[in-house]
């Protein structure tokens, strides 16, 4: 397990339409405030602010196509032009399971990312693909350029 403190940021939130929504600075945008959207947020603010990772390297929501259907991943980090770092996010009281791991693995068939990591915000686990088997990682790996 990878564990996390998350940084101090200042989210802006609103009501629109009668919803909560939080200013995704990424995507610059507008989204409403889901559980697990704000799991994505903090987790995001994490991988900026603590682990340095470049703010333009990071995607989020776009969808992938497996085999028919189509499915969106939550945050793919790049490095080198290429997917570096698949992360899956859920709410906080869905639990990490092997479901979660099973979809995540779905999602690595199209992305052929490095490492993946599953959170809920409460816990991280990740783990780096070498050699089709994966390693279970105590952090997250530090960018390097």
């Amino acid at each position: 397990m990878i564990s996390i403190n998350y940084p101090e940021y200042p989210f802006k939130i609103q009501k629109e339409a009668g919803k909560d929504c939080i200013f995704d600075p990424l995507r610059k945008t507008w989204v409403v405030l889901t559980p697990e959207e704000w799991v994505r947020q903090n987790f995001i603010q994490y991988l900026i602010q603590v682990k340095q990772y470049p703010a333009s390297l990071i995607a989020i929501e776009k969808t992938i196509q497996l085999g028919e259907l189509k499915k969106r991943f939550d945050i793919i980090v790049y490095k080198n032009e290429a997917p570096w770092i698949l992360i899956e996010c859920k709410e906080a009281n869905v639990s990490l399971t092997e479901k979660t791991l099973e979809q995540i693995l779905q999602y690595q068939q199209v992305v052929e990312a490095n490492y993946l990591v599953m959170t809920n915000g409460h816990t991280t686990y990740g783990a780096k693909i070498e050699t089709g088997k994966l390693h279970y990682l105590q952090s997250l790996p530090d960018y390097i350029k």
